[in-house]
C-alpha cells in the first residue's frame, strides 16, 4: 500500500505523519500517535467510542481515512483538558457519576463538547440527538444527560465571569 505524508493539527500541535493511504484516522491516532484515549468499539461507525472532533465536528474516526485530515484540526480526549485542570465536561462526567466502565466516555465527552460549543444550553431532546451516535452499555444515559447539563451551567458561568472581567 502506498504511503503519504500528511500535515494537520492534533490537540493544538502541528504534526506531520506518514500513513498508509488506507489507514483510518483511528488507527493513526492510536497506533502512530500513541494517543490511546480514543477507543475502538465496533469498527463500523455504530457505537461512537472512537468519536473525535475534526474542525470542531464529531466524527467516527473508524470511518474516516487518516489522509482526510490533511490541513485540518483534530481534537481527541487527550487535548481537551489537563490532569491539573479538567475540562468542565470531564469534571461533570466524574461528579455526576456518568463514568462507569469508561469505554464510551471519551467519545461521549467529545460529542457533548461539539453540542455545547454549538448550543450552550441544550435541552434533553437536543442532548439525545447529539449523542445518538454514541452507545453506552453501563450508565443508562441519565447520568450522562445530567453531566452535560451540569457542564453547560459551569461553562456558561465561566463565560459570564470572563466577560465580566474584561
Amino acid at each position: 500500500m502506498a504511503t503519504r505524508k500528511i500535515s494537520f493539527t492534533i490537540n493544538g500541535e502541528k504534526v506531520e505523519v506518514s500513513v498508509n493511504e488506507d489507514w483510518t484516522l483511528l488507527k493513526m491516532i492510536r497506533d502512530v500517535l500513541k494517543l490511546k484515549g480514543t477507543k475502538e468499539g465496533c469498527g463500523e461507525g455504530d457505537c461512537g467510542a472512537c468519536t473525535v472532533l475534526v474542525d470542531n465536528a464529531p466524527v467516527n474516526s473508524c470511518l474516516v481515512l487518516a489522509v482526510q485530515v490533511e490541513g485540518k484540526e483534530v481534537l481527541t480526549i487527550e487535548g481537551l483538558g489537563t490532569a491539573e485542570k479538567l475540562h468542565p465536561l470531564q469534571q461533570a462526567f466524574i461528579d455526576e457519576g456518568a463514568v462507569q466502565c469508561g469505554y464510551c466516555t471519551p467519545g461521549m465527552i467529545l460529542a457533548s463538547k461539539a453540542l455545547l460549543d454549538a448550543n450552550p444550553q441544550p435541552n434533553d431532546e437536543e442532548i439525545k440527538t447529539a449523542l445518538s451516535g454514541n452507545l453506552c452499555r453501563c450508565t443508562g444515559y441519565k447520568k450522562i444527560f445530567k453531566a452535560v447539563h451540569s457542564a453547560s451551567k459551569c461553562m456558561l458561568q465561566d463565560t459570564q465571569q470572563e466577560e465580566g472581567t474584561e
